[in-house]
């Protein structure tokens, strides 16, 4: 059983996520402004080779939320028989 400073822990970290995301997007702010006025393959690569830590965080949200979101409660397969 997990102690205490364990579980806590996991509530304080919950804001690194979206600290990492914030960062991110200020990171790539002027070339999302490129890509949204016209996308094209040479704007990609160039966001992609010059911004790879942005953009590597960009694709890893839905890990990092998983794993700094809320604890899952496990379901228990069990079934208790009541009168």
């Amino acid at each position: 059983m997990p102690d205490r400073a364990a579980r806590g822990s996991g509530r304080s970290q919950r804001w690194i996520p979206l600290l990492l995301l914030l960062l991110a997007l200020s990171d790539l702010r002027t070339e999302l402004r490129l890509l949204a006025d016209q996308v094209t393959l040479t704007a990609l690569i160039f966001t992609v080779r010059h911004h790879l830590l942005a953009v590597v965080v960009l694709v890893l949200q839905p890990s990092l939320w998983s794993h700094y979101g809320p604890p899952r409660r496990s379901v228990s397969s069990e079934t208790v028989d009541t009168p």
